[in-house]
């Protein structure tokens, strides 16, 4: 198990790059599963969960050549769907929740798709009923084996259809759109997600031949089509990324510059960091965060605590909750944070406040935060990462608190952002990695 040690309480300075979206990455790696033709995808995150992904489609039979730093092709001509029933493929693909995402593709092309009940954070139940409802509704035969834990899909034929999704799931939308781009005849999803991963995802099959109105919307149609060529495809940056690293200047009191983040594509992420009294400019690409000695929460127009929760897109992304929580222990001012999606995600606040913070954990949804405005800072702890996104808050208050801090199973950090010790310490971070 890894471990982190850092020296916080240091002002940090410079230029930041996020990396390429994990959550999309995932996705467009398996789309590359649509077609027998070569697919070339670029600013691909070099991240533990990615290169497990990648590492499952090899084994697969996909051929996988590293074209440089973040570029890789992908050609799925010769496959072993043996493999999806090997006992190698049920421990890796348990070890990896986006494994889920090869199903749809397998399913359109070969009329099969298997896995294993996939692994991944600690952070409440996560349902799958999205996806295989979906599959359902285009025709295809659902099985699991509850000893096993393993789930299968099989069709002879995908059919086009209405499908009205009890969630807006990313994941599942991704998964039901993937199978339904080489069903036979129209499928029309409502309530799909519509986060610029899934967008990027659509317009990605687009340019392979596939047929995906409503890109944007909550309401997707898909033309199935026979058959899907290769293409080109450069993934986004890290919108969860650049909240991280707007919330760490916050807290740390940096003057900061994150570039090419595509702001067009943030959607409230950014309105949300200033009604937490965050300044921050957007020149050309870039967010400019000046240093600040204190930033002030928002309250609302008849004076009641805000309220900073998840929803679905354009809504405020649950991955980010965490981070709003944790830069709102030094902000002048209270707030409340509600998050809807997952029972245990808020569970890690105990840490901060062994470190100082002032917390009241009402219920595993919501916690209030009472801001210490910079007057008290945080003291230095020794933690343990039980996800990867109260990992990086965790690391972040880190960052901030004065003393050595202490962060174990940083396994759960690497999971979602690459090399992120050498790029904090390329702005002043005192951080070491032990073994």
């Amino acid at each position: 198990m890894g471990t982190f040690q850092i020296k916080g309480g240091r002002k940090l300075k410079g230029e930041i790059t996020p990396q390429g979206a994990k959550n999309e990455a995932l996705q467009i790696i398996c789309a590359t599963l649509l077609t027998p033709e070569k697919v070339t995808i670029s600013n691909i995150p070099d991240i533990l969960d990615v290169n497990k992904l990648i590492d499952i489609l090899s084994d697969l039979g996909v051929t996988v050549q590293r074209k440089g730093p973040g570029s890789y092709t992908f050609q799925a001509d010769d496959l072993n769907l043996e493999y999806l029933e090997s006992d190698l493929f049920k421990e890796k693909g348990g070890s990896l929740r986006g494994s889920i995402m090869i199903v749809g593709p397998l399913l359109a092309r070969f009329g099969k798709g298997y896995i294993p009940k996939p692994g991944g954070d600690k952070i409440g139940r996560r349902r799958l009923d999205t996806h295989f409802s979906g599959f359902q509704n285009l025709g295809a035969t659902f099985r699991y084996e509850p000893g096993e834990s393993f789930y299968g899909v099989e069709a002879k034929k995908l059919k086009g259809t209405y499908m009205l999704l009890d969630e807006a799931s990313v994941t599942g939308t991704a998964n039901i759109v993937m199978a339904a781009a080489l069903a036979e005849g129209t499928t029309t999803i409502y309530n799909a997600a519509c986060e610029p991963y899934l967008q990027q995802l659509c317009d990605m099959i687009n340019r392979m031949g596939g047929k995906i109105s409503g890109i944007g919307s909550n309401l997707l149609t898909i033309e199935g089509v026979k058959e899907l060529e290769g293409c080109e495809h450069r993934v986004l940056p890290d919108m969860i990324e650049i909240g991280s690293w707007i919330g760490m200047a916050a807290m740390t009191s940096s003057e900061i510059t994150i570039k090419n983040v595509q702001y067009e594509k943030l959607g409230v992420i950014p309105n949300v960091f200033r009604k937490m009294g965050i300044q921050m400019e957007h020149r050309n690409d870039d967010i400019y965060i000046p240093a600040q000695d204190h930033y002030e929460i928002e309250n609302y127009i008849d004076g009641s605590i805000l309220t900073i929760a998840d929803a679905p897109w354009p809504g405020f992304t649950p991955d980010l909750l965490s981070i709003a929580l944790v830069v709102a222990t030094q902000a002048r001012g209270s707030v409340l944070i509600h998050q809807k999606m997952f029972e245990s995600r808020l569970f890690f606040v105990d840490k901060l406040i062994d470190m100082g913070a002032q917390i009241i954990l009402c219920d595993p949804h919501r916690a209030t935060v009472i801001g210490l405005d910079k007057q008290t800072s945080l003291r230095a702890t020794t933690m343990t990462s039980p996800d990867i996104r109260a990992g990086i808050s965790l690391l972040i208050a880190a960052l901030s608190a004065e003393g050595i801090s202490t962060i174990h199973n940083i396994e759960q950090i690497d999971r979602g952002y690459e090399n992120i010790d050498g790029r904090l310490k390329a702005i002043g971070a005192e951080i070491i990695r032990l073994d």
